[in-house]
């Protein structure tokens, strides 16, 4: 399979945090139940992960899939910032703190 360029993009995210993991590409293969071969497929862009390994990148890398799909970085709410306030409206400040971050972007 030629890589693509959503393909290349979701390797790059993986290599940027494996990177910042300080793992090996051998270790992040063995962490995600792979061959180093196959893991150095993904990071070029030449191979997919399936939806298995995309829970096991999440659960083991502790990496936002919104991130490395899309390239998005999650919308992260202060913690604590809406605790006081009565449930409907924490939802409402959590969509308002969402919404200017997306104008902010």
């Amino acid at each position: 399979m030629a890589a693509t360029g959503l393909l290349v993009e979701i390797g790059d995210r993986l290599r940027l945090r494996r990177e910042e993991l300080g793992m090996t590409q051998k270790e992040a293969a063995d962490l995600l139940e792979m061959s180093e071969t196959f893991y150095g497929e993904i990071e070029r862009g030449n191979r997919r992960l399936s939806i298995e390994r995309l829970i096991l990148v999440h659960e083991r890398m502790d990496m936002s899939l919104t991130w490395l799909l899309a390239g998005e970085q999650p919308v992260v709410i202060p913690e604590g910032i809406t605790r006081q306030l009565p449930e409907e409206k924490a939802e409402r400040m959590e969509r308002l703190f969402r919404d200017l971050v997306k104008l902010y972007e």
